[in-house]
């Protein structure tokens, strides 16, 4: 999850980066803030949300995914009230630090395959794994899914508690992307940030979980679960002899990468009018960064953070690194949550924006795209102040942006003084 743990050992101090990029703050931080939050849906109370989805299509239900191990639901936004679609506390383990239940995402088919996945961390007995599973929600209870239908499709060894990514979502094209962190500590530690023929970190996944025609079977992997998933042969690695300029083996490429060179992805979106990935990447000393994720980018981690040296400056000649399309200093806040573009009606002057938040700074920003370029300072303004932001949805009966809030449970967004 979000969060910047200051017990572990920081990389040795750089001067800080030239404000060539211009600063989130400044005036829209003075002025009064147009927007606050509000309890979303009354008395109803979530532990530790850290995601809302709502399925595919549906206009009367929201899910609220909390770190613990549970995901409660909303069965009839008409008239809230709670109840518990799944419960894996018990696979979940350790929720300490940044571990826990993280994601949910449900498959563009659920109204009829009933199927949805997780990424959760699973801790027992001092070992730590990334799991990626997918589950089934009951026939005949549409509010309710058995665990016993935990069907794991990736499970990873992770040896550190911090930086475990941890968003899915199915994309326009139907197939299943996962993000996923470094590994943890700092620096790199493990030395995952630019690798293709190691493990599955550092990076996002596309994954096809549908098993179609024409799709290759993953390389052998300890982490990987046979016949639980296809690799788009159109994946950007797909037959790849080269990383970075070096050569790489085929037989051990996770030809599973769909972007690589990233510390911490937490949270990101597909714009539902352009189709682009939007990505949030937490940074370590200097800056937080959002990024327009482009088929087989490399977005530097742990050469660069964000557009600046990194703690490696051994990077290959033949290495390319794309910019991210907005940084932050650490003067600003030091976790980015990433967000959502909005489309919609309820908040005319956000339509077409970007909004997103810092967990550790409690500023919530709206930011103004400029096609694929760069955005400028005067393209970003702050709108809210909200603590310990996590994720953020939308009410999908009224239209209203929601945030999950570690500390502060489920928040709407409304006109400040409202």
């Amino acid at each position: 999850m979000p969060a910047h743990d200051p017990a572990l050992t920081p990389s040795p101090p750089r001067p800080p980066p030239a404000p060539c990029w211009g600063s989130p703050l400044g005036a829209a931080d003075a002025a009064p803030l147009p927007y606050a939050a509000q309890p979303a849906y009354g008395p109803l109370t979530f532990t530790q949300p850290v995601a809302i989805v709502t399925p595919p299509g549906e206009t009367n239900r929201i899910f609220v995914v909390e770190k613990t191990g549970r995901i409660a639901v909303i069965p009839n936004l008409a008239q809230p009230s709670r109840a518990e679609f799944l419960d894996i506390t018990g696979p979940v383990g350790d929720t300490s630090s940044e571990r826990g239940l993280l994601a949910l995402a449900f498959h563009p088919d659920f109204a009829r395959n009933r199927q949805f996945y997780v990424w959760y961390t699973s801790t027992h007995d001092g070992r730590s794994e990334d799991t990626l599973a997918r589950f089934t929600a009951t026939a005949g209870k549409p509010d309710a899914a058995d665990p016993a239908t935990e069907q794991v499709l990736i499970s990873q060894l992770d040896e550190a508690s911090n930086h475990n990514g941890g968003q899915v979502l199915f994309g326009p094209d139907g197939y299943l992307y996962v993000s996923v962190g470094d590994e943890g500590r700092a620096n790199d530690s493990f030395q995952n940030s630019q690798r293709i023929d190691k493990d599955f970190f550092s990076g996002i996944h596309r994954l096809d979980v549908d098993l179609k025609p024409g799709n290759l079977a993953p390389n052998p992997h300890p982490s990987v679960h046979a016949g639980t998933y296809s690799v788009p042969r159109d994946n950007p690695f797909v037959g790849a002899t080269t990383f970075n300029g070096a050569p790489v083996g085929p037989a051990n490429l996770r030809t599973e990468f769909w972007a690589v060179g990233l510390r911490n992805p937490w949270r990101m979106t597909f714009d539902s009018a352009t189709g682009q990935l939007w990505c949030a990447d937490i940074g370590q000393n200097l800056i937080e960064e959002i990024d327009v994720i482009v088929r087989g980018g490399n977005y530097g981690w742990n050469y660069r953070e964000a557009s600046i040296a990194g703690p490696r400056a051994d990077a290959p000649a033949a290495a390319t690194f794309l910019d991210p399309i907005w940084e932050y200093p650490r003067s600003a806040g030091n976790s980015i949550t990433g967000g959502f573009v909005y489309h919609g009606t309820h908040y005319p002057d956000l339509n077409g924006q970007y909004i997103f938040a810092d967990y550790a700074s409690g500023r919530v920003w709206a930011l103004r795209p400029d096609g694929n370029k760069k955005v400028s300072a005067d393209r970003v303004r702050q709108i809210a102040q909200v603590p310990s932001v996590t994720s953020f949805g939308l009410d999908p009966r009224t239209g209203e942006i929601l945030l999950a809030s570690l500390t502060q449970g489920l928040l709407r967004l409304a006109p400040a003084g409202r």
